[in-house]
């Protein structure tokens, strides 16, 4: 996977203006500005595009579990589909993901059975609005496992 400067560079931003905003705040300030927002922490993803192929990326809470990072495919639940950030992910796992200042590359895999509940309990008690997000979806919401690569720093 190709992990130099140029792909953060290139890649495009999410095409919700607010989170575009957000994601350009976190990038320019290492996090100093947007790590903590929306009462949750909160990282930069960058996914290869399923039909494109270009870079895109996202700002998303997160949480930490045993060294890995947990994120919740909720699309704000507005509709009953799954966000495009995640259906990247199921197509390319292998991400860019910036935490604060550190970046790093991650393989990201949906979490199911009893791991998928943990982490979704985890993931509600740090952040109850996934709670209404559930409510108002017919479908389960995702719940991905970032795992970190080796030689984490230095992109």
């Amino acid at each position: 996977m190709n992990t130099d400067a140029s792909v953060w560079d290139e890649a495009e931003d999410s095409p919700d203006p607010s989170v575009a905003e957000h994601v350009r705040r976190y990038l320019a300030t290492d996090g100093r500005d947007g790590y903590r927002e929306g009462g949750a922490t909160n990282l930069v993803l960058v996914v290869k595009g399923r039909k494109s192929g270009r870079w895109r990326r996202t700002g998303l809470f997160f949480g930490e579990d045993d060294g890995r990072y947990v994120l919740v495919a909720s699309g704000s639940a507005i509709t009953h589909t799954h966000p495009a950030w995640y259906l990247n992910v199921v197509a390319h796992p292998d991400v860019l993901v910036q935490v604060r200042g550190e970046r790093f590359t991650a393989r990201a895999r949906t979490a199911v059975g009893a791991e998928r509940e943990r982490l979704w309990r985890k993931m509600t008690e740090m952040a109850p609005v996934y709670h209404s997000y559930e409510a108002r979806t017919r479908r389960e919401i995702p719940v991905v496992v970032l795992e970190p690569s080796d030689g984490r720093a230095g992109l």
